[in-house]
């Protein structure tokens, strides 16, 4: 298979796939699934980011795995309100914005929660309607490098009680 990117080189490279039928899936098709793996990337960046899924702050496994359920079901949710919006819109969802959606379902649910059986239906489109406006830019080609835009924090990580990191301090030995 061979990738044209205008400002690139022409990347050549072999594709194992399940997919056999070569009529009904081309290079070219295969070519353009690869090129979107890149949505994938976004999609699980939202989960470890901006859900805050990168650091597991539960301490048994029963409750890692309660956190990591919690968390895809509030991305599911997210992502549906999203649909929603983009279908009203008729709009494609990739268009709007998860973190503006995100914080706009976060800063609406208990109004909607609260309100009566006959307003509730207006919220809603009025919600979606501004849902809806929250637009990514269009950013074709994108490249991004792969680094840390902030610098590291100068302090060492905590390895050990904090009681005990604690006592080390008291007792002047070095805290490692």
């Amino acid at each position: 298979m061979q990738v044209n990117q205008p400002g690139f080189r022409v990347q050549s490279f072999i594709v194992a796939t399940t997919l056999t039928d070569a009529d009904a899936f081309t290079s070219d098709d295969i070519a353009e699934l690869y090129h979107q793996r890149w949505l994938v990337e976004l999609d699980i960046r939202a989960i470890k980011i901006t859900l805050g899924m990168d650091v597991l702050r539960c301490k048994t496994p029963d409750m890692v795995v309660k956190e990591i359920w919690t968390c895809l079901l509030a991305y599911n949710l997210i992502r549906q309100r999203i649909l929603q919006a983009a279908l009203s819109a008729k709009r494609s969802p990739r268009q709007i914005s998860f973190t503006a959606t995100m914080r706009k379902v976060a800063a609406s649910w208990q109004v909607i929660l609260k309100c009566d059986d006959e307003m509730a239906p207006l919220l809603i489109e009025v919600h979606l309607r501004d849902l809806a406006k929250h637009l990514i830019g269009d950013r074709p080609n994108r490249v991004e490098p792969r680094a840390i835009k902030r610098r590291p924090k100068p302090h060492r990580l905590l390895t050990k009680p904090r009681a005990q990191a604690q006592a080390d301090l008291k007792n002047g030995t070095p805290v490692a």
